[in-house]
C-alpha cells in the first residue's frame, strides 16, 4: 500500500510540473488571439450647422489602436456633449453654469492596453464612404470609416490603394480607388510621405458628373512643399529669315501644397489632471505660400510680350 501511494504521488507531481509550461503556452496563444481586435468604433465629430440652424455631428468612426472594451473616453464624451450646442461659446457657458453646482465626477480614462495588431502592423481602414452634407455655410464632404483591418507598416514611401464609396445607398453608388500615401517617415524630422502627382476620374452623378482628384505618386517631402502644375500657352517665334511661327509653350508654374501646424489645440483641460484635454479645437494652420519664383517671358499670338511667374519653392507663413 505504501508503494502504491508513493507511485500515485509521483504521478501527481509529474502532471503538475508538465502542465505548467503547457498552460503558459496556451495562455500566451489565447492572449495573442485576444490582441487581434482591430475593429471600428464610434467617433463623433461636430461638423457645423445645417440649413435649419441645428448642430450636425457625424460618426466618422475610428480604428481601434489598442484592445479593450469600446467604451467612450472623457474626450469622446465631451465631444458628443459639445455637438449638442450651436457654438463653442454656448458650450463653455453651459459648462460654467454646471460647475457652479456640484462638480460631476470625472469619467475615468482607459488604462494602457495592448496593441490591437501584432508587431509591424497597424489598425487601418479597409474602406471609407463619402457623406455629402448640406450645411448653412454650404455643401461639405465628410469621409466615414466603414471597416478596419490590420495592415503591414511600410518602410518605403509608396502610393497605396484607398477605396472611397460615393453616393452610398443611391442608384449612383460608386466605389473608386482615389489612392493615398503610406505612413512612412523620412530619416530627417519634418519629412512625410505626401502626394506629388495627381490624376483625375469622372464620377457619374445626378447632376451630370463630378471630377474626382486621385493620387498617382508619392514622395518624402516636408509638410509644406511644391508640386508640378503645367500650363500651356501659344508663343510666336521668328527665325533668321524673318518667318514667324506659332508654337505651343509648356510652363510648369507649380503649386504649394501641405499645411503648417503650430500652437496648442487644447481648449479645455481637466482641473485634476492638466495632461488630460477634454476639448480640442480645429487644427490651427498657417498658409503654405510660394517662397521663390521664376519669370518666363515670351511673345504671344498678338505680338505682345507676356510674362508668366512660376513657383520654385514654398514655405510656411503663419
Amino acid at each position: 500500500m505504501d508503494v502504491l501511494q508513493l507511485f500515485l504521488l509521483f504521478l501527481c507531481v509529474l502532471h503538475l510540473t508538465s502542465s505548467g509550461p503547457l498552460s503558459k503556452h496556451i495562455d500566451h496563444r489565447n492572449l495573442f488571439t485576444q490582441r487581434v481586435c482591430c475593429k471600428r468604433q464610434s467617433h463623433f465629430v461636430y461638423i457645423g450647422q445645417d440649413i435649419s440652424g441645428s448642430p450636425v455631428s457625424v460618426d466618422v468612426g475610428m480604428c481601434r489602436s489598442h484592445c479593450g472594451m469600446a467604451t467612450i473616453s472623457s474626450h469622446e464624451a465631451r465631444q458628443q456633449e459639445y455637438s449638442k450646442h450651436s457654438s463653442m461659446l454656448e458650450f463653455l457657458r453651459s459648462k460654467k453654469m454646471r460647475t457652479r453646482g456640484l462638480t460631476a465626477p470625472e469619467i475615468p480614462e482607459q488604462p494602457s492596453q495592448l496593441p490591437s495588431c501584432r508587431a509591424g502592423q497597424a489598425c487601418e481602414p479597409t474602406g471609407m464612404r463619402v457623406e455629402r452634407l448640406l450645411l448653412f455655410e454650404g455643401p461639405r464632404e465628410v469621409e466615414v470609416i466603414e471597416e478596419c483591418h490590420c495592415e503591414i507598416k511600410l518602410s518605403q514611401c509608396v502610393r497605396v490603394p484607398a477605396l472611397r464609396t460615393y453616393y452610398f445607398e443611391t442608384p449612383y453608388e460608386t466605389v473608386m480607388d482615389v489612392g493615398g500615401c503610406s505612413r512612412s517617415k523620412g530619416a530627417s524630422e519634418g519629412f512625410s510621405c505626401v502626394p506629388t502627382k495627381f490624376d483625375s476620374a469622372l464620377l457619374e452623378t445626378p447632376n451630370k458628373g463630378d471630377v474626382i482628384r486621385t493620387v498617382a505618386a508619392c514622395e518624402l517631402r516636408q509638410s509644406c512643399y511644391r508640386v508640378p502644375f503645367v500650363e500651356y500657352y501659344y508663343e510666336t517665334v521668328q527665325d533668321a529669315d524673318g518667318v514667324k511661327e506659332e508654337r505651343l509653350k509648356e510652363i510648369d508654374v507649380g503649386r504649394c501644397l501641405g499645411g503648417c501646424t503650430t500652437g496648442n489645440r487644447c481648449l479645455l483641460r481637466s482641473p485634476s489632471d492638466p495632461e488630460n484635454c477634454h476639448l480640442w479645437s480645429e487644427r490651427p494652420s498657417g498658409s503654405c505660400v510660394p517662397q521663390g519664383y521664376q519669370s518666363h517671358s515670351f511673345i504671344n499670338q498678338h505680338g505682345q510680350i507676356r510674362t508668366i511667374l512660376s513657383i520654385t519653392s514654398c514655405l510656411c507663413q503663419n
